[in-house]
């Protein structure tokens, strides 16, 4: 049973979780034959503010530059 996680920030919609949630299975089907309902895929949403680079986190980012 593959499973998949992924870790993403946070902010994107429902539907676009869905697309990569739909499009990571299916090419895992593809690419291992395995059946899609023995396929797992784990999101896990990182808040803006625990997510830095080079010391600066993504929420400190977007407050700079606006």
């Amino acid at each position: 049973m593959p499973i998949a996680q992924i870790h993403i920030l946070e902010g994107r919609s429902k539907e676009q979780k869905r697309t990569l949630i739909k499009e990571v299975t299916e090419a895992i089907h593809r690419s291992t034959g395995t059946d899609i309902e023995r396929i797992r895929v784990l999101l896990y949403e990182i808040p803006n503010e625990n997510w830095a680079t080079g010391g600066v986190s993504k929420e400190e980012s977007k407050m700079n530059h606006s």
